[in-house]
């Protein structure tokens, strides 16, 4: 089932969070950081998209997945995808492209004509993923910090 969350999902939605990143980006940030991730912490950021509360999938009664969409954060873009992970347990089974497409649906009911989102340059699986779901990275690329380490992220655009 995909629905909107609310916020009781908040620490589930930190766990699914915490979870595929330690699964996702252990190939580029160190062990002891991605361990060390807190699940409260990750709970509180949650909460700060009440405005836009995440879409989350939920199998069985147990969140496996959300995305997070909202207005641009880049000056001159629109709409953006701030975030979509599922559980590494879950990842195959579609419910990425289940969250996508609702992901786009919100931003296209937010009334966005077009989308940004930010990966990390070395995340393949992931940009292969938007790819599949027809995001086309523009050409733009930033570094940022994660965990302490300084890591490249390039842009990907969508007409919705």
């Amino acid at each position: 089932m995909i629905r909107r969350a609310t916020p009781e999902d908040a620490e589930a939605v930190a766990r699914v969070h915490i979870e595929t990143w330690q699964a996702a980006y252990a190939h580029v940030l160190p062990r002891q950081r991605l361990e060390s991730l807190s699940r409260e912490r990750a709970a509180r950021r949650a909460e700060l998209h009440r405005r836009s509360p995440p879409i989350v999938a939920e199998t069985d009664g147990e969140i496996v997945g959300f995305v997070s969409v909202g207005p641009g954060l880049d000056p001159g873009t629109d709409g953006e995808l701030y975030a979509i992970y599922v559980r590494p347990d879950h990842w195959g089974g579609g419910f990425g492209r289940q969250l996508i497409q609702a992901g786009e649906g919100r931003l296209r009911e937010l009334r966005h004509s077009h989308a940004i989102l930010w990966v990390l340059e070395d995340n393949p699986r992931a940009r292969r993923f938007y790819e599949l779901a027809g995001w086309t990275a523009d050409g733009t690329a930033r570094p940022i910090q994660l965990l302490g380490v300084e890591v490249p992220e390039v842009r990907y655009g969508k007409r919705l």
